[in-house]
């Protein structure tokens, strides 16, 4: 084995355990963002918040699967919500588990289904949410960036 491929070998794993923990935060995140009402469902409702108040969104997730992936209106809008949140500076991930997802954020008090596939993080701007998930997250984000993975994907663990 050469040096490149032990170097190669331990990236991975390193990079492996980076995502597990990035998952873990976003798990975290989703919970107490929903427990404190800071949590936009479905992209019509996201989009609505970043026309009208884009300062308070704090973090954006953008979730798919392979059910979804040919959906050419899903995909622009994909499109269009990630273009906003690099020219705002807003962190965005992706997660292509969207049943556990979905389980994270559909229930709420009318028991109504809401729609996954995007999910923003919201903070009032006059009392910013201090939250160490987030933090964590948003340092995931910056080293993905270095690397130039603009829109890196994160695995939810299991449960």
């Amino acid at each position: 084995m050469t040096l490149e491929e032990v170097h190669r070998q331990d990236n991975t794993t390193e990079n492996s355990d980076r995502v597990q923990s990035a998952g873990e935060a976003l798990e975290e995140l989703l919970v107490a963002a929903k427990k404190q009402d800071y949590l936009t469902v479905g992209v019509y409702e996201s989009a609505k918040v970043m026309n009208v108040d884009p300062d308070s969104v704090a973090f954006c997730v953008l979730a798919t699967d392979e059910e979804y992936e040919c959906d050419i209106a899903l995909q622009i809008h994909f499109t269009l919500i990630q273009a906003f949140c690099f020219e705002n500076d807003i962190n965005v991930v992706r997660v292509s588990d969207m049943q556990r997802l979905a389980d994270l954020v559909r229930a709420d008090e009318t028991g109504e289904p809401k729609d996954p596939h995007c999910i923003l993080v919201t903070s009032p701007s006059a009392n910013p949410w201090k939250d160490p998930a987030l933090d964590k997250l948003s340092l995931f984000c910056e080293e993905s960036r270095s690397v130039y993975d603009w829109v890196p994907s994160i695995t939810l663990p299991k449960r």
